[in-house]
């Protein structure tokens, strides 16, 4: 990254108050940015004097209108989340509100005229095959069906991006699709979390059984939170268009191999694991291809996995 970049440049993180919006919070003041932080939650969980928090309702257009006032640059970090268990149950919940603050985001920033409008979509996109998904591999609709809802909203919004680029007065809008991240800031309340906070909190908790939802084989691709935020700013500084980049570590591994790392970084060796096949489980197997962030941006992800987990371990023993 041009450590100048963001230099005095005032920059909005919307969710600022959330997972991947507090790192990148971080990463923007060291960089010498002016960072205005919005959310919906009236507690951040980074205090620093030169933050200008804002607490508000970003499907409420006044509010959307509000924060993005006299910025140059927006990270669309806020979105409405939550665990297998939401997807599988409601997934209805991941759509309105999301599009709603998508539009709005891009609706206001474009009238503003904010310079650059990062949109953080997903790897839900993709269709259910096997091999490592490339940025030109999604088609519209060709999802894994428990992603069908998640997916058709993270497509739309990316449509909604290519318009304000392309339409009368563009603003540049920039597209990411990260790999399953995971990291200090988690959400690892029981019934909302991802799978790796979800497993340190049982393993920390010493819970005996330990159960683990489906039979442990699904493979992914996690990305310590620390290298996304790295590979987004890389995105805001040198892409110009809405062409979609993945930012993924391109490596692999199951559920099984996290937890067997995490009982050790964690010290705990008498664990009696119970897998729950009646529990959701999401999409089997889905890998990422890194080449082309390498390619455009410089960028490769460099925490391994297990130094990730230690980190995030350490944090969770200590703050939470």
């Amino acid at each position: 990254m041009n450590s100048d970049f963001f230099k005095d440049k005032h920059v909005l993180v919307a969710g600022g108050a959330g997972f991947i919006g507090s790192h990148l919070i971080s990463k923007l003041l060291l960089a010498g940015a002016k960072v205005r932080a919005a959310d919906i939650k009236d507690k951040p969980q980074i205090n620093d004097s030169r933050i200008e928090y804002v607490q508000c309702d970003l499907t409420r257009k006044e509010d959307c209108q509000k924060v993005v006032k006299g910025m140059d640059y927006v990270f669309m970090a806020a979105a409405n989340t939550a665990g297998a268990a939401v997807m599988e149950h409601k997934p209805l919940v991941h759509v309105t509100p999301n599009v709603i603050m998508n539009g709005l985001m891009l609706e206001s920033s474009h009238e503003a005229g904010v310079k650059k409008f990062l949109f953080i979509s997903s790897n839900t996109v993709y269709p259910d095959l096997d091999t490592p998904m490339k940025e030109e591999d999604m088609k519209y609709g060709d999802v894994f069906y428990k992603y069908y809802f998640v997916a058709w909203m993270k497509q739309f919004s990316e449509v909604m991006c290519q318009m304000y680029a392309k339409g009368k007065s563009p603003m540049k809008t920039i597209i990411v699709r990260p790999a399953n991240s995971y990291g200090p800031y988690s959400n690892f309340d029981p019934e909302m979390s991802h799978v790796i906070p979800a497993l340190i909190r049982k393993v920390v908790e010493r819970q005996n059984p330990l159960p683990v939802w489906g039979d442990g084989t699904d493979i992914k691709d996690f990305i310590y939170v620390e290298d996304l935020v790295e590979g987004m700013l890389l995105a805001m500084e040198k892409l110009e268009t809405p062409d979609p980049v993945n930012l993924a570590t391109g490596k692999q591994c199951t559920i099984k191999e996290i937890l067997h790392d995490i009982l050790e970084i964690d010290g705990y060796k008498d664990a009696k694991i119970e897998f729950d096949t009646s529990k959701p489980m999401m999409i089997k197997k889905r890998l990422i291809s890194p080449e082309k962030a390498k390619a455009v941006l410089g960028f490769e992800a460099k925490t391994p996995l297990k130094d990730g987990l230690q980190k995030t371990i350490s944090w969770y023993r200590s703050t939470l």
